[in-house]
């Protein structure tokens, strides 16, 4: 598959648009096989999000077999965008921004990488706040005083010991960012099979503890709502939130893929990684939690949680432990390489990949994330199927424009060229985006209480619950039609 690569022939350096951090891949550098994309995914998928995921489809009324079913479904939908957007970056060696040039113009391609940058930030503070929950938990097993540090008030909500350890946490992030591209690899590589065995680990736990694996799955039943509940009025708006769950990398996946070896290496290695992780942890999520109602008479969903109740104070470090490190490579991994490309697309002689993490480990503090994540609800049904709109169609145009219209060829040079073949603002580009958002808008209106259902009708708050697929196609299409006409 090496044919399939194509590589620079032509020099532009000098251009505003050129940097180390842009400039493509060589072949001679893209070392990255299946399974080294396979443990990136490994490691983005076991984290704690993951293991939460099934429980509001719980709480809404589905059952652990339908909800493993909705996530599992959500993935391989999921699965097809990632693989066709990591097409580009393993045959041409660039990163999103730079391919965005091609789809929205090379001043769009700006404001359309902001975009799909800033959901990132807000994953990023989400991802920073339970790394740093995670040590402060562990803190408290040797510490236990800390919990009476002083609080800071209502304005930030925390105790003093609470954001020092996020801050902690957030300062490992940022060395990792000081460290490079190539040390996010290195540390998925070996991370990716210890975190599998914490959650084994745990599973094994609630198995001893309960001694019957058909006991904790039927205990299941009683984390749901008590009131019986219409599938698929749920299964929509749950399916589309999976979706959303990945959203976010099925654009930026040529990221990572523009290190890849072949085009075979980047499929297999996400095949293999993703959908299965996801259906895997989450199972062991909702297994556990299930054991917490029979072992201490209540749900637990939060492993943090859960750990902190450990007797031994040395599983609980082991625990915490475990729980950081998967935090720390879902939230470089997912969360900073994407925004921080993002932000060196605004200049990228003067933005460096290093200083976009920097600028998104600053946003990751203000948005104050702690607060963000205080309506499970609300983050799902919310926040996930939100910002699915958004980068749905994003996803349509990119997959179109790049498939349909120009049967996945590209002029490289002009790529790094302010006035060259992608000048500009393609304009169908953001006329295809604003169709596909259109029809959601009211639903989404709706759900953040602006508009009342009532007055919106309920067709269109409906269509809210399948704003990913809503947003793509309808992108797509009004793209493909906009192309035709010369």
């Amino acid at each position: 598959m090496k044919t399939d690569i194509v590589e620079l022939t032509e020099d532009v350096s000098a251009s505003p648009l050129y940097s180390e951090d842009f400039a493509p891949v060589p072949a001679a550098a893209r070392t990255w096989n299946r399974w080294h994309i396979a443990s990136i995914w490994i490691g983005m998928a076991v984290c704690i999000p993951t293991y939460m995921l099934a429980a509001g489809l719980i709480q809404q009324g589905m059952n652990w077999k339908q909800a493993l079913f909705t996530i599992f479904l959500g993935n391989v939908i999921v699965l097809i965008p990632m693989i066709l957007n990591a097409h580009v970056g393993t045959k041409y060696g660039i990163p999103l921004p730079v391919f965005m040039r091609m789809n929205f113009g090379v001043d769009g391609a700006v404001l359309a990488g902001l975009l799909r940058g800033l959901v990132a930030c807000g994953w990023f503070g989400i991802q920073t706040w339970i790394g740093g929950a995670a040590i402060y938990q562990l803190m408290l097993a040797w510490a236990p005083g800390l919990a009476d540090s002083p609080y800071l008030g209502d304005f930030i909500g925390l105790n003093l010991g609470q954001l020092c350890c996020f801050l902690i946490f957030w300062a490992m992030n940022i060395y990792i960012i000081y460290r490079g591209i190539d040390s996010v690899k290195k540390l998925e590589t070996w991370a990716a099979p210890f975190l599998l065995l914490i959650g084994i680990g745990l599973l094994v736990w609630a198995w001893v503890r309960v001694g019957s694996m058909s006991d904790i799955l039927a205990a299941s039943y009683m984390l749901g709502s008590e009131s019986k509940v219409d599938f698929w009025k749920i299964f929509w708006p749950g399916l589309t939130a999976m979706v959303g769950f990945w959203a976010t990398l099925s654009l930026n996946i040529p990221d990572f893929t523009r290190y890849a070896k072949s085009q075979n290496d980047q499929i297999m290695g996400q095949i293999i990684g993703l959908p299965g992780t996801m259906v895997l942890f989450s199972y062991i999520g909702i297994a556990v939690t299930s054991a917490t109602l029979l072992i201490y008479g209540e749900a637990i969903w939060d492993p943090v949680v859960l750990m902190a109740k450990f007797d031994a104070p040395g599983t609980v470090a082991i625990s915490m432990i475990g729980l950081t490190i998967a935090t720390l490579t879902t939230n470089i991994a997912a969360n900073v390489v994407a925004p921080a490309n993002s932000f060196a697309n605004i200049m990228p002689g003067k933005i460096s990949f290093r200083m976009g993490g920097y600028i998104t480990g600053i946003i990751g503090i203000l948005i104050f994330p702690w607060k963000l994540l205080a309506d499970p609800q609300g983050y799902i049904f919310v926040w996930l199927i939100a910002y699915s709109a958004l980068l749905g169609s994003l996803a349509g145009i990119m997959i179109c424009d790049y498939f349909v219209v120009h049967k996945t060829r590209l002029n490289l040079a002009e790529l790094y060229k302010p006035n060259g073949q992608y000048r500009g603002w393609n304009l169908r580009a953001w006329v295809a985006f604003t169709a596909g958002l259109l029809p959601v808008l009211p639903g989404f209106l709706v759900t953040v209480g602006v508009l009342q259902a009532p007055s919106v009708g309920a067709f269109w708050t409906d269509l809210y619950s399948y704003a990913w697929f809503v947003t793509f196609l309808l992108s797509f299409v009004v793209y493909w039609l906009l192309a035709k006409v010369k």
